[in-house]
């Protein structure tokens, strides 16, 4: 089921940005764009809560409000005596009821003081990544990657990963177009990743003066285009060992499966918004057959691309 209720926790002492970190993948009405609305409710144990900021919140809404949510998300907070009971009750009970719950940032914390790390695959800011496994050490932490999806459990790293991780699930629930819309609205790329598993090769990346960015731009018009690392590095009048190391740190990934990813994006808006035959899908996109078409779309999307146009087609077609 697609999530529709979405709850909010400020606990004591609430970081205001990853709030509104929250706040902005699932609070803010973005219907005029087509993207459906989500009843997000910021709720809280207490009338008042302290933030990290040194000013006070006033919240309409108690816990109980989140006692339907289908997803409660805990921003970053900061952690003095433990966290309330009343609260960490909540998370284990939205679990237990087959909701997900969700962390941006050290709100992984909290989820691990829920108990709800205990056996998972989860992440956390990377200033954060060695103190989370010390303390709960049956999570499994991998700081090396944006987020995490672990059954209803759903980690993100820093407080841009909050983000990351809610535009996979809006795509997840309403396919791709709608996720780029709101991409668009917040102002940042629909993918922040280096393939599948979001997968980076350090938390912050130093880049030279000099930046790939204006070919990357030029490669999201030439998708149809054979491209090879020596095609690519001679553009950039660089070695190709040159290249492959500058592209690594600019994007996390290697430019045959950055391509890869780019061409399975294209291919998805087209299965979505227009009736073009596999084949022709597959020529546009950059596969050049259907049958490679097939085969990259399962192995990354999970299903085949009829699959995935009888899903998302009259989905987007009736929100947009």
């Amino acid at each position: 089921m697609p999530i529709q209720r979405v709850a909010i926790v400020a606990l004591p002492h609430v970081q205001p940005f990853e709030l509104g970190v929250a706040w902005e993948g699932f609070g803010v009405d973005r219907t005029d764009d087509g993207v459906p609305a989500y009843d997000t409710k910021i709720v809280a144990a207490t009338r008042t809560v302290e933030t990290s900021a040194g000013y006070d919140m006033t919240v309409r809404h108690g816990l109980d409000a989140a006692a339907d949510a289908d997803l409660v998300i805990v921003p970053a907070c900061v952690e003095l005596d433990g966290y309330p009971e009343a609260i960490l009750d909540l998370l284990r009970d939205t679990v237990a009821r087959g909701a997900q719950v969700a962390s941006v940032c050290s709100g992984a914390f909290v989820l691990g003081a829920a108990g709800l790390l205990d056996g998972r695959d989860c992440t956390t800011h990377w200033r954060h990544a060695a103190e989370l496994a010390q303390r709960y050490p049956l999570a499994r932490v991998d700081p090396d990657v944006l987020f995490v999806c672990d059954g209803p459990v759903l980690t993100s790293a820093g407080s841009a990963a909050g983000l990351d991780l809610a535009l996979h699930l809006i795509r997840a629930d309403h396919g791709e177009e709608i996720a780029r819309r709101v991409a668009r609205r917040i102002v940042m790329p629909p993918h922040r990743d280096g393939g599948q598993a979001q997968y980076v090769d350090v938390p912050i990346r130093m880049c030279d003066a000099g930046t790939l960015a204006p070919l990357l731009d030029e490669l999201l018009g030439e998708l149809a285009d054979e491209h090879t690392l020596e095609s690519l590095a001679a553009r950039s009048a660089m070695s190709t060992r040159t290249f492959a190391r500058r592209f690594r740190a600019e994007t996390g990934t290697t430019p045959h499966a950055w391509l890869t990813q780019q061409r399975i994006l294209l291919a998805r808006r087209m299965l979505e918004s227009g009736e073009d035959p596999i084949d022709t899908v597959a020529e546009r996109s950059g596969f050049g057959t259907g049958a490679m078409l097939r085969h990259h779309f399962a192995r990354v999307v999970g299903v085949s691309p009829a699959q995935y146009r009888r899903t998302f087609r009259s989905r987007e077609a009736v929100a947009g």
